[in-house]
């Protein structure tokens, strides 16, 4: 091998380990990765490859040889008695097929025992216990030492504070149990819906979701985001010999009152097991947690200790991963979206492409940075997939097939074009140490934080479906009003008069009328309409009409202290400032008082429209939409199944009751047939309910007008 073969490969070492130690501080630490576990692995399994062919490579202080290190500031440290190691993975059969051969090296087989299961994606944890009683919770921290997360052990459901005694098998004097914090599908889902009604940014996964959680300070965050946990492992244990296998570790942890997973495979052979990794890959689409791969492990304890361990990961375990679900589409363009805040958001506009399961045509783009880390460029052609199977974006763009002509996307160019004048702000560091600095923000926002085109803006979100459900106020109507100085801020709206409505374009006098009859009706409205309406950040839909219905009253929400809001389920310590730093400006109480005056109801209404449990016809189902339906709008649909008793969810699974199919169904309805799972059309669907049913604007699922997520990061509107 040439010196400069070798020069080119120690410096391409170099750089793939700062790479990975970049990733690693961004997923272990701050639960915010910014690349995919699949191009994770690539650049790992290329570090390993290249420090393979570099013998005098030092290994010492590669990431290829740690385990991740996910230990934060503000929590105790305890060290681990028997560390907690990562797995090597694989994506291929052939590997790991690889893997069994070496086994079968140091054992025949018929003592190849390995056990198969699935490999969740949550944060990896040891609970440990003395005498039967529950000490503490670590994360895995660098593998030496971890956090000690004990706080939000009480929220998670599945672990026992006291392990069930079992007649003739005393508790361990010490036992290190190994296992995993996750988050249900459901959950997830449920929590995303809830940021969707209220306009913020969705969660990109489950995973990020949970590690997120549990590395709060706050217990009240796993308190509201309902995390769960399966163990599967052993770390130390006293008296030594008190288990001989895996299997033996599994049946005591069942009658000591763990969660184990379902699908636990106890095979002989490499090829038994790669049969059950297959069989695996099909099962966990009906699974309620992420699954991202399967674990394989020598079952006998004394069999492990044949292999030993390496500095990162045990010999005798693997995980092999399955690929993500993937598809190739066309970038036709990147398009700036601007929020109520100001915020401005670069979405990628894309030929219509299916990805586990749905169509994606829109994805965001995060920011100009991820634009820039990603060189994506107009009529690229570019990689899909879910985020968790959940969350679709813009993985890489193929450069093979990309136009020789083609330009880089130039952000500042973009808002030029559009006539935007943005900037990057700063902001500090740690806001409670000044002295630490300030750093620029990603996003960019509207320089002019009152401009006619945030003040616009901010009236077409309060006229909204969601909020008052004003009707022919669009984006035209909007920003005439703010233009000609007829509004200033909504309240202005109620003072309008017929003569100012005729002075705007191609408006007649029946056009004004009904805009007239609009703004006076969304006066009833409501105090949960009105809550979502007036833009206090990070509270929307879903937030308002919890509040409302717990406060009442605007004054009693206006006077509530942070304390007091945060007895509001899903009202968390952020949430419950934002709302008391809200009403405590002066110009947001001349507002609202501005909107009393003007007749707006700011009392929450009352519960006539509720359905009887007796009458509830879809009480105990469960419902999946997919497609597009003829008249209803799936925000439509969901809210009259949630009225008449329904739920929905997100997938198709041996749960699912009933599956409301449109046009261009896709894979959501053939799943639904493989599974005998009965399917409706929209007139069936309305057919089962009182054929006078309407939703009210006040109960319904908002509509989102843009399908792509608003910012979470919301400022003050007034």
């Amino acid at each position: 091998m040439s010196s400069d073969n070798i020069d080119g490969k120690m410096e391409r070492i170099k750089a793939l380990r700062a790479e990975i130690a970049m990733h690693d501080e961004r997923y272990y630490r701050a639960a915010d990765p910014l690349i995919s576990d699949f191009e994770y692995d690539l650049l790992k399994a290329e570090l390993k490859a290249l420090e393979a062919a570099c013998p005098d490579a030092d290994l010492s202080n590669s990431p290829s040889q740690k385990v991740g290190d996910d230990r934060n500031a503000g929590f105790e440290k305890f060290k681990h008695r028997v560390p907690m190691q990562s797995l090597d993975n694989t994506y291929s059969e052939g590997e790991f097929l690889d893997f069994c051969k070496r086994i079968e090296k140091e054992l025949p087989p018929s003592e190849m025992l390995f056990l198969v299961e699935p490999k969740i994606d949550g944060c990896s944890v040891s609970y440990i216990y003395e005498n039967g009683k529950f000490v503490r919770a670590l994360t895995r921290g660098n593998g030496i030492e971890g956090d000690d997360i004990s706080r939000h052990i009480p929220n998670i459901a599945g672990v026992p504070e006291t392990l069930k005694a079992i007649p003739g098998k005393p508790f361990p004097h010490f036992v290190e149990i190994r296992g995993e914090i996750y988050m249900t599908t459901a959950e997830f889902l449920r929590i995303n819906a809830r940021r969707e009604a209220d306009g913020l940014e969705l969660f990109a996964n489950p995973r990020n979701l949970t590690a997120g959680t549990i590395k709060s300070q706050d217990p009240n965050e796993s308190r509201r985001r309902r995390l769960s946990t399966y163990v599967y492992g052993l770390g130390a244990c006293e008296p030594a010999g008190t288990f001989t296998s895996l299997s033996e570790l599994r049946a005591m942890l069942a009658d000591w009152g763990f969660p184990l997973t379902a699908f636990c495979a106890r095979v002989t052979g490499g090829e038994a097991a790669a049969g059950q990794i297959r069989l695996l890959d099909e099962a966990r689409k009906n699974f309620d947690y992420p699954t991202d791969g399967a674990v394989i492990k020598l079952d006998k304890l004394a069999h492990q200790r044949i292999f030993g361990e390496k500095s990162h990961a045990p010999r005798w375990a693997i995980a092999y991963k399955f690929a993500p679900e993937q598809a190739e589409t066309t970038l036709r363009a990147i398009t700036l979206q601007i929020g109520r805040t100001g915020k401005i958001t670069p979405v990628a506009e894309l030929d219509p492409v299916e990805v586990a399961g749905t169509t994606v045509s829109r994805a965001t783009l995060h920011n100009e940075d991820e634009i820039a880390r990603k060189d994506l460029r107009v009529g690229d052609r570019v990689i899909i997939e879910k985020a968790g199977e959940i969350i679709p974006q813009v993985v890489r763009f193929v450069p093979e097939k990309r136009d020789p002509a083609s330009t880089s996307f130039s952000f500042a160019q973009a808002l030029k074009n559009a006539g935007i004048e943005a900037e990057r702000p700063v902001r500090f560091i740690d806001p409670a140490r000044p002295e630490k600095g300030t750093e620029q923000i990603a996003a960019w926002y509207l320089k002019e934080k009152d401009s006619p085109e945030i003040r616009s803006r901010r009236l077409l979100y309060f006229a909204s479906k969601p909020c008052m459900n004003i009707p022919n106020l669009g984006e035209s109507v909007s920003a005439q009003l703010v233009a000609r100085g007829l509004v200033t801020v909504p309240a202005d709206l109620y003072a309008l008069t017929f003569d100012q409505l005729m002075t705007l374009e191609k408006f007649q006098q029946k056009s004004a009328q009904n805009l007239l009859d609009g703004i006076a009706a969304s006066r009833s409205r409501g105090l949960a309409c009105l809550l979502n309406a007036v833009g206090i950040p990070n509270v929307g839909a879903a937030t308002a009409r919890d509040i409302a219905k717990k406060f009442r009253t605007l004054d009693a929400v206006a006077s509530a202290t942070a304390e007091e809001l945060q007895d509001v389920e899903g009202v968390g310590e952020v949430v419950a400032l934002s709302i008391v730093e809200y009403f405590a400006d002066p110009k947001n109480r001349e507002h609202c008082e501005r909107l009393k005056a003007a007749g707006v109801v700011t009392e929450e209404q009352g519960a006539e429209d509720a359905v009887p449990a007796a009458a509830q016809v879809f009480a105990g189902k469960t419902f999946v939409l997919t497609g597009t339906l003829p008249t209803l709008k799936r925000d439509e649909a969901k809210a009259i199944i949630e009225k008449w008793g329904g739920k929905v969810s997100g997938s198709v699974s041996k749960k699912t009751s009933v599956v409301l199919a449109g046009e261009d169904a896709g894979s959501k309805l053939e799943k639904a047939r493989e599974l005998g799972i009965e399917i409706i059309d929209e007139a069936a669907f309305l057919k089962s309910v009182p054929a006078s049913d309407s939703v009210p604007a006040e109960n319904a699922v908002p509509a989102l007008q843009n399908p792509v997520p608003a910012p979470s990061d919301e400022l003050p509107l007034f």
